[in-house]
């Protein structure tokens, strides 16, 4: 996130370019080359300012990626820029802790594809360690027993070859599809055509596909139950190779916030209560369009202000706008879906499951995808194979980069709904990045019930209640002895983005049943609420193939800067 967002960036599909679907080129291409990387929108007369020569005062609300990336374009062009951030750092969610021993992500892993991604270029220049997993996947079934790779590979294939049926569903039938349908639905109707006989084998191996099929949570930080297959085709993303950011996002982030910190003013701990437009200012008489309150620090004032907190906080906060925006601003807020994406990392003396590495779980690729399938940039299904020399490509030795534990049936007491788990193996990664380290992405409920462990004990306990919940999992990975001090959890780490206020209480925009028109709420919400001096910018009004990234946020961010450069006449400095 996917993500941004609650940061893990499990999301996005990518159909590629040669996609039979005909909508493809002329939905996602033409949104790319317009809105938001340009300063689209400007026929509006009201967003035109009038102020000939005056150099405007604008305020950021947000100092993460898409605040960062907005700065940097206005102050290229010699705005005056103020940056209010709550928390004491920048970034938002895109954001590191050495709390481990050594540095992990708390917010995104991955670089979503990497055909013109500028997030990929800022990786490069500054020497970011990134890698493609090798598609090795270790899967354990509901009883906790380890599939045969071969059978393993093939239901995972199965899953695969269903959602690249979803996705070209939707991108050819959005206009018909119920919005009351899911892509859990759909899953329902294709196993029955797999597998049409009506004998226990087959209905055992609908239900297996079914089971697998729950990990489309991770993607987007719902349940499939919930994931709308009318705007399935929203999930598609840019093209290329899915990259984890093996040596973390920090020195990406230290190059966004560089321009800000230097020439902003950029004011920590400051948490914005209200934003009051003046709806009858006039620019040409010098006087302040938007006045912002700042909970405990009084109210300042600016010319335009760009809001850049996330949707999970608009959705709660849509008072804050005096006046009350719009009715299809909040429509449109109300409207798009805001998941529960987090993760754990479970940091142990030593990786014991790397202990043996010639065992069946290990010797065979348990899914190796072909470059035409769908290509998905999460945390679980790393689609293409690396093709780049500057990729770091994975030690084969290892054990397999992604383990899934498909609908745990013998958890009754920690896992009663029997919620899916997964983890990917940090031990796998390159060089001195690598660690004895298990990252498990966590979705919807099993976040929530995460976030409600946490909230409702002391600190002093987190590691022993995590611990606990997940040894479940982790024990049944080859060299585990429950007896063996090196296999036990060393440390804890958890996100509990669903606890953060900030984060709007969880994290990334998603798209859910019974949505209607969700291309034209993520328009809605990038136009903002500009006659009023209000521009909205993040993950959540970014480009379709972006929506619920780094690059997201990253060209959100950029585009309101231009728009708002150009309302300004400013000029067209290259940014």
């Amino acid at each position: 996130m996917g993500n941004i967002g609650n940061e893990n960036a499990v999301r996005r599909i990518d159909i590629p370019s040669n996609s039979s679907s005909p909508n493809k080129e002329t939905r996602l291409s033409r949104d790319l080359s317009s809105s938001p990387h340009r300063p689209d929108y400007m026929d509006d007369a009201s967003m035109i300012r009038r102020a000939a020569g005056k150099i405007p005062h604008i305020c950021i609300v947000g100092a993460g990626v898409a605040g960062l990336r907005c700065a940097d374009v206005l102050l290229q062009h010699g705005v005056k820029v103020t940056i209010l951030e709550a928390r004491n750092r920048v970034g938002g969610r895109l954001c590191q802790s050495n709390a481990l021993g050594h540095l992990v992500d708390l917010g995104p892993n991955w670089i979503h594809g990497t055909d013109d991604n500028p997030v990929l270029e800022l990786a490069k220049e500054t020497k970011t360690v990134t890698m493609n997993w090798d598609g090795r996947q270790s899967v354990f079934d509901n009883q906790g027993n380890h599939v045969p790779d071969e059978d393993a590979a093939e239901n995972i294939e199965h899953v695969w070859g269903i959602i690249e049926q979803a996705m070209k569903h939707s991108n050819e039938e959005s206009a018909t599809i119920p919005a009351e349908k899911s892509l859990y639905d759909f899953f329902a109707e294709q196993v029955v055509k797999l597998f049409p006989e009506q004998d226990a084998k087959a209905k055992e191996k609908q239900q297996t596909i079914l089971q697998m099929a729950e990990m489309w949570g991770a993607f987007v930080g719902s349940t499939i139950q919930t994931q709308s297959l009318k705007f399935f085709w929203l999930e598609e993303c840019i093209d290329g190779e899915n990259l984890f950011v093996a040596s973390t996002y920090n020195k990406v982030l230290e190059k966004i916030a560089k321009p800000a910190l230097e020439k902003a003013t950029v004011l920590f701990g400051q948490k914005v209560k209200r934003i009051i437009s003046d709806e009858k200012a006039d620019e040409a008489d010098g006087k302040a369009r938007v006045s912002v309150e700042i909970e405990g620090q009084g109210s300042m004032e600016f010319d335009e202000v760009v809001m850049t907190a996330p949707l999970g906080w608009l959705k709660r906060n849509t008072d804050a706008f005096v006046p009350s925006p719009p009715v299809r601003f909040k429509q449109a807020v109300a409207n798009l879906g805001y998941g529960q994406l987090d993760k754990v990392y479970i940091t142990f003396p030593s990786a014991f499951w790397e202990t043996q590495t010639t065992n069946e779980a290990t010797s065979s690729p348990t899914a190796s995808h072909d470059l035409s399938k769908p290509n998905v940039t999460a945390t679980t299904a790393p689609i293409h194979q690396s093709s780049s020399p500057d990729d770091h490509p994975i030690n084969a030795t290892h054990y397999p980069g992604f383990t899934h534990w498909t609908h745990p049936t013998y958890t009754p007491t920690t896992n009663p709904a029997f919620w899916n788990q997964e983890a990917v193996n940090l031990a796998g990664l390159p060089g001195n990045n690598a660690h004895p380290t298990l990252l498990f992405y966590t979705f919807g409920p099993t976040s929530l019930h995460i976030a409600s462990l946490l909230s409702y004990s002391p600190p002093d306990t987190h590691t022993a209640l995590l611990s606990t919940f997940f040894e479940p999992y982790f024990s049944r990975l080859p060299g585990y002895d429950a007896k063996h001090p090196e296999c036990k959890p060393k440390a804890v780490l958890a996100t509990a983005w669903a606890n953060d206020e900030l984060a709007g209480w969880g994290s990334y925009t998603n798209f859910q049943t019974g949505l209607q028109a969700g291309d034209q709420d993520v328009e809605v919400l990038r136009q903002g609420i500009p006659e009023r001096g209000v521009w909205v910018a993040g993950e959540h009004c970014a480009p379709f193939v972006a929506l619920g990234t780094v690059t997201g946020a990253w060209w959100s961010g950029e585009g309101v800067g231009r728009r708002v450069v150009s309302a300004w006449g400013l000029g067209e400095k290259r940014v």
